[in-house]
């Protein structure tokens, strides 16, 4: 248990893909216009690391150190074509949307990274939660990314969310505010490029914090430590 909450923690916070590791970042970037467009690419990303994961892992005793790079590149592209072809019978506006980057998984360093450095070394159930959190921590980027580009530019939140989830989705736009015009620097790739860095450096002040209250709580249990042993 103590693994799978370890495992669940290095991919959502301590070696995130995205705010940590800065790996698949030109997708990150390029699609994360909306919520949907973010959820859409996460999701798709987060199956191909499941299935890539796990295949790595079941082969690994198999596959000769010489030649494993390009086997996990084609297990990884293999997983790539099965969720493309998913996404265009079933959520086809959603995969036109995404474009090229829908195919570009293939050479998404995180998941490359993950069959090389984890999946490759580890069990399967052990492969497939760590694909599965380092996917989920690599999805919520991309939403949080999204939204807040979202929210600035058009002033609404999981607009089109029809195209992922079907036509009951319709409801779930919000629209927080309306304006005559939208706001292009959230919109456009610079605002890409400043909503990540605020989530970078979000992720590093929260981690200074933490860091800090855990170094006054060692230093009270030190402090307690010495005037109890004086006591004695």
């Amino acid at each position: 248990m103590n693994h799978y909450k370890e495992l669940t923690v290095q991919g959502f916070w301590k070696n995130n893909p995205a705010v940590v590791q800065l790996l698949g970042l030109c997708p990150l970037l390029a699609v994360t216009g909306t919520v949907v467009n973010g959820l859409g690419l996460g999701l798709a990303t987060t199956l191909v690391l499941l299935g890539s994961n796990i295949t790595v892992s079941l082969v690994r005793n198999f596959v000769p150190n010489e030649i494993r790079i390009p086997i996990f590149v084609m297990v990884i592209a293999t997983f790539v074509t099965m969720v493309e072809l998913i996404m265009h019978a079933f959520t086809f506006e959603l995969y036109l949307a995404l474009g090229i980057f829908i195919p570009l998984i293939v050479t998404n360093c995180a998941i490359i990274g993950r069959a090389e450095a984890y999946a490759s070394k580890n069990p399967v159930h052990f492969a497939a939660f760590d694909g599965l959190a380092m996917g989920l921590g690599f999805t919520m980027i991309l939403v949080v990314l999204g939204g807040m580009r979202e929210l600035l530019g058009f002033g609404t939140l999981f607009d089109g969310a029809e195209l992922l989830l079907g036509e009951w989705a319709t409801s779930l736009r919000i629209e927080v505010y309306t304006t005559d015009a939208n706001f292009l620097l959230a919109i456009l790739p610079p605002g890409a490029f400043l909503g990540m860095g605020l989530l970078i450096a979000a992720k590093n002040i929260i981690d200074d914090v933490i860091e800090k209250r855990a170094q006054q709580s060692q230093q009270k249990v030190v402090q307690r430590a010495r005037v109890t042993g004086t006591d004695l």
